[in-house]
């Protein structure tokens, strides 16, 4: 029988992470505050990712903190089926007042995996309730990504993380990626090119009819698969094409939600409503695991209007609005607020973006992409090696004492809300001399 003591590695199967490669040479974290973590001998590591795009208003903040060790005492679980708890209430009004106007209704999952399937399930049921059950056809986009769950793989668009699991859900369509556009290089914000790619939805409803589409989904900003910012109108073109055919526009938010782009959505930085956004991360500052579903009031009232049962929706989940969840969730609210964090990151951006673009003639950068309090730093490729340069470049970060996220060959890079322009410095300082290293 295995020996699985204290400091055996092996019983923890880890997610998205090379298992072998990782417990041959363990990177541990042991503990966090505002920006940075300390490993078990002490030494200090700059969150250059917000833990994993997740710790927005860095880490250990005390209202948060407080927030949910009160909450644990009084009452530390609650069904949401049938039964409620005057958080759950309280959370979902506080939070109705930060997302876009007419998304005022909110569902709560525990992760944005959950989020997507949900929002995808409600799109569905929306049309069926509304007399429209044909409209049944899902439409992602080449290189999203949407979670791990069947739906998320299904409309998203991420060749690994499709290919292992079967035929997945039918009746989805993708829309080609935009990343690539010629001109598009280096491009400090919204790219110029490619707007017309949004047209691609056309040739799709073309293809199956409008009266087979539920909905469309997009993250704003791509960002697992590598900080894809939309081109100029892109976005604004998809809203056009959707309301033309009577099809939903779902915005995955998970990443751009809670002041990544100094706004309190993406939708908001581009004047772009969605029928549905799907949230997590952000909402409770990572603290406790908690997503959301936002729907406009036009999708609720279609849901009870037409309701063939006395349950409108059979769907949910153990946890949905747990109370720790929603004790985080309003303290994580109020840190936004009370520190105004929101317009903190819009008022570093500037500076974030010249200093990352700063590295355009670093070794190995082939182009570099920011939007608010993202970037992504595009490496060459080693050849016959994908993947295995900025593998390395993430590990020598860490020894260097940074944390950077990397997907394929791609930096990617999202710090808290609280970054100052010394921690900027020190991102680049730092990924410089890694990329000088680094073969």
């Amino acid at each position: 029988m295995a020996d699985f003591g204290a400091n055996n590695l092996d019983a923890f199967w880890m997610p998205f992470t090379p298992n072998r490669r990782f417990k041959a040479h363990p990177r541990m974290l042991a503990s966090a505050k505002d920006m940075h973590y300390r490993t078990p001998e002490g030494r200090e590591i700059l969150d250059a990712t917000s833990g994993l795009w997740c710790v927005n208003a860095g880490h250990d903040q005390p209202r948060i903190r407080e927030a949910i060790q009160k909450q644990a005492a009084e009452m530390d679980y609650a069904p949401c089926f049938n039964m409620g708890h005057p958080l759950a209430f309280a959370f979902a009004s506080q939070l109705a007042q930060v997302t876009p106007e007419g998304l005022d209704r909110i569902f709560f999952t525990n992760s944005g995996s959950e989020s997507v399937d949900t929002a995808l399930k409600i799109a569905l049921a929306y049309h069926r309730a509304r007399g429209k059950g044909t409209k049944t056809r899902l439409i992602g986009r080449e290189r999203g990504y949407h979670g791990v769950g069947f739906g998320g793989i299904s409309v998203g668009g991420i060749p690994k993380n499709r290919m292992y699991f079967g035929s997945l859900l039918t009746g989805v369509d993708h829309l080609p990626h935009t990343h690539g556009v010629a001109g598009n290089l280096f491009s400090k914000g919204e790219p110029e090119h490619g707007a017309h790619l949004a047209d691609e939805l056309e040739r799709i409803v073309a293809l199956h009819d409008a009266s087979n589409i539920a909905a469309v989904i997009v993250e704003p900003v791509a960002g697992s698969t590598g900080v894809l910012i939309p081109p100029k109108g892109y976005l604004q073109r998809l809203r056009a094409i959707c309301d033309k055919h009577d099809i939903l526009l779902i915005f995955d938010e998970v990443i751009t939600g809670f002041g990544r782009l100094g706004t309190p959505f993406a939708a908001d930085r581009f004047g772009v409503t969605p029928d549905l956004i799907c949230m997590a991360k952000g909402l409770t500052n990572a603290a406790v695991p908690c997503g959301a579903v936002a729907a406009s009031g036009k999708i609720y009232d279609a849901m009870m209007e037409g309701a063939d049962a006395p349950i409108e929706l059979f769907h949910g989940y153990t946890y949905s609005a747990h109370p720790l969840a929603c004790a985080a969730g309003i303290a994580t609210l109020e840190t936004y607020k009370e520190d105004d964090l929101f317009a903190r990151a819009a008022g570093m951006e500037s500076y974030w973006q010249e200093a990352i673009h700063s590295l355009r003639d670093a070794r190995h950068v082939i182009d570099i992409r920011n939007l608010g309090l993202i970037g992504g730093i595009e490496l060459e490729a080693r050849p016959g090696a994908p993947t295995a340069r900025a593998l390395e470049v993430f590990e020598t970060a860490f020894d260097a004492g940074l944390l950077i996220r990397v997907t394929a060959d791609i930096i990617a890079l999202s710090p808290p809300l609280i970054i100052e322009k010394s921690h900027v410095d020190q991102v680049v300082e730092t990924l410089r001399g890694v990329l000088a290293r680094v073969d």
